[in-house]
């Protein structure tokens, strides 16, 4: 449904518009849609995360783990954190996109010193230390409207009796869900014998032609039949177990080194598919049967053979 980033300075009162906001949507809402409020206080990170830059990397990383495992089209989540980072409210944002949920972003505004008075009256375990309440502070970056993964933006002054909450309801009920864009969408993984596949189907073709030429010359069109690991529901009983690859020969003797060396460089190429899951020339299908044509075009353009 939607993710709705708090941001603000600390102790500047974010957890009780949070708390606001989760009455309103609470009561607002149909009983199908779940709200849910995710904070440091609920993952158990301390206060003193903050003092220092290591743990606050920690910190952020559990908090955004968080956030991936609970975002969901029937779930309003509030993020209730400092988010004083644009670059980690870019992560949501992209995150949302990708999960195909609308955003929000509630800007919590108080100024330093209403920040460190609250800070001074809370006890010691939500109290943060002066000189990282004054860090946190200075290095705040302040949300914009102007800029995609803060819109829409309400900022809520921190003595705001009224704050906008049918807006922001309405913003993540009813608004535009903005769909993924290339840097959002999930790759297709390879399936988990990609590189057993592409091995046995590489290795076997080089060596069916090593053997067809040790048969007699080669040259021009060819038919190629090698052993599958795998029967195809595409193939008869007679031809399962059995791959058949038609490729064009150039008119002279082939080297084993130099089938070997064209089938590295196409293996080679293929693996980091498996990583990144597409190519240059687009999205990578698996099986044996496009692996064997795939690598029948490479051995042409290879070989210096044009269709």
């Amino acid at each position: 449904m939607a993710l709705i980033t708090i941001s603000g300075y600390p102790s500047s009162g974010k957890s009780t518009r949070t708390a606001q906001i989760y009455d309103f949507l609470s009561s607002a809402s149909s009983p199908q849609l779940k709200v849910k409020v995710i904070s440091d206080d609920d993952l158990a990170v301390g206060r003193m995360s903050y003092d220092d830059s290591l743990q606050e990397k920690i910190a952020r990383a559990t908090l955004f783990t968080a956030i991936t495992r609970h975002i969901a089209k029937d779930t309003i989540l509030i993020v209730d954190g400092m988010n004083y980072i644009k670059g980690f409210r870019y992560q949501l944002y992209c995150k949302a996109r990708e999960a195909g949920v609308r955003v929000a972003t509630v800007y919590v505004l108080a100024t330093p010193d209403q920040c460190r008075k609250w800070n001074d009256e809370r006890g010691d375990r939500k109290r943060y230390k002066p000189q990282t309440l004054d860090a946190l502070i200075q290095r705040f970056e302040e949300p914009s409207s102007m800029v995609r993964w803060d819109a829409p933006l309400f900022t809520i002054p921190w003595d705001d009796p009224t704050p906008p909450l049918e807006r922001i309801s309405d913003a993540v009920t009813t608004g535009i869900i903005k769909p993924p864009n290339v840097g959002t969408q999930i790759t297709p993984k390879a399936p988990t014998d990609a590189l057993r596949t592409l091995e046995h189907t590489t290795n076997a073709l080089v060596s069916a032609l090593m053997a067809a030429q040790a048969a007699g010359p080669l040259g021009g069109p060819i038919v190629l039949t090698i052993d599958t690991l795998e029967p195809s529901s595409n193939t008869s009983a007679n031809d399962s177990s059995v791959l058949r690859v038609r490729l064009t020969l150039p008119h002279r003797a082939l080297t084993l080194s130099e089938l070997q060396r064209l089938k590295r460089q196409f293996v080679a190429a293929r693996r980091k598919a498996v990583t990144l899951g597409s190519t240059e020339k687009g999205r990578v299908e698996w099986g044996e049967d496009a692996v064997g044509r795939a690598f029948a075009e490479f051995l042409e353009e290879g070989l210096g053979v044009a269709r």
